[in-house]
C-alpha cells in the first residue's frame, strides 16, 4: 500500500523505461507506483512491462501450470509467479516463474518479503522482451549463478533451456524422447515438443512419470531431512 504524501513532501518520481537508478531508488519509486505496475532493474537499467497480450499469457499459465504440479510434489521446493528477486546491486528483476529449494538453498526470503539471492531455476516468457531475456538478463542470471535458465520465446515457438557449466551458460538439448530432465531438480521432466504443440496433457503426464520414480522420492526425503 502506498501512503499519501503529505503536502510538504517531494513527489516520488515514476519509473521509465531507460532510467539508470540503484536498485535501492528503484525500489524507493517501484513501492510508489500502481499495484500491477511492473517494471524491473537489469544491469542498473529499468524496463517497464507493456500490456499483457494473450501470446504472453497463454504460455505463462502453461509453464507456471507445469512448475506448480513439481513444487506440489516436491515438499521443500517452491514455485514463485512474477515475484522480484533481490538478485545483486544492479539486478532486481521480477522473473515469470522460478523454482526454489526453500531451505539450504541459494536463496533467502528477506523480513519484507522479498526474495535475496540466486534461485536455481528461472524461467522467463520471451515476447516484446526476447533481446532483455536472452541479453543481459541472461549474463546477470548466469554471473549470480543461476543454475538452469529457461526461455520461451513465442513469436517463434522456440523453447530455449541453458545450464549452467562451468560458469559459462549451455543450452540442453531434449533427448531422443524429446524430453530435457533438469539437473537440479530430480525428475523436472519437460516434452519440449509436446509443450511447443499444445499438447498440455503430454507434458503433465511425462512430469508425473518422473515424479513417481524412486529418484524423486530420494530428493523429497533428503529435503526433508535438510529441515530436522
Amino acid at each position: 500500500m502506498v501512503l499519501p504524501q503529505s503536502a510538504h513532501s517531494v513527489p516520488v518520481p515514476a519509473l521509465a523505461s531507460g532510467d539508470r537508478l540503484t536498485r535501492a531508488e528503484f525500489e524507493r519509486r517501484y513501492q510508489a507506483t500502481p499495484e500491477k505496475f511492473k517494471a524491473e532493474l537489469i544491469e542498473g537499467v529499468v524496463y517497464v512491462a507493456s500490456p499483457v497480450r494473450a501470446c504472453y499469457g497463454v504460455p505463462h499459465a502453461t509453464l507456471v501450470t507445469w512448475l506448480g504440479v513439481y513444487s506440489a510434489a516436491t515438499p521443500g521446493v517452491s514455485v514463485a509467479d512474477n515475484t522480484t528477486i533481490r538478485l545483486d546491486l544492479d539486478n532486481e528483476p521480477q522473473p515469470d516463474a522460478l523454482l526454489r529449494i526453500e531451505t539450504g538453498g541459494t536463496s533467502t526470503l528477506s523480513e519484507d518479503g522479498y526474495i535475496e539471492g540466486t534461485p536455481e531455476l528461472i524461467a522467463e516468457i520471451a515476447t516484446s522482451s526476447a533481446a532483455i531475456d536472452l541479453g543481459d538478463k541472461k549474463n546477470a542470471y548466469r554471473r549470480n549463478g543461476v543454475q538452469e535458465y529457461l526461455v520461451w520465446q513465442t513469436f517463434e515457438n522456440r523453447f530455449s533451456w541453458f545450464r549452467l557449466q562451468s560458469e559459462e551458460f549451455v543450452l540442453i538439448e531434449p533427448d531422443a524422447e524429446g524430453i530435457i530432465r533438469s539437473s537440479t531438480f530430480p525428475e523436472l521432466w519437460l516434452a519440449v515438443t509436446a509443450l511447443l504443440e499444445g499438447r498440455m496433457s503430454n507434458v503433465l503426464n511425462t512430469l508425473q512419470t518422473g515424479l513417481i520414480s524412486p529418484e524423486h522420492q530420494a530428493f523429497v526425503q533428503k529435503l526433508a531431512e535438510s529441515l530436522i
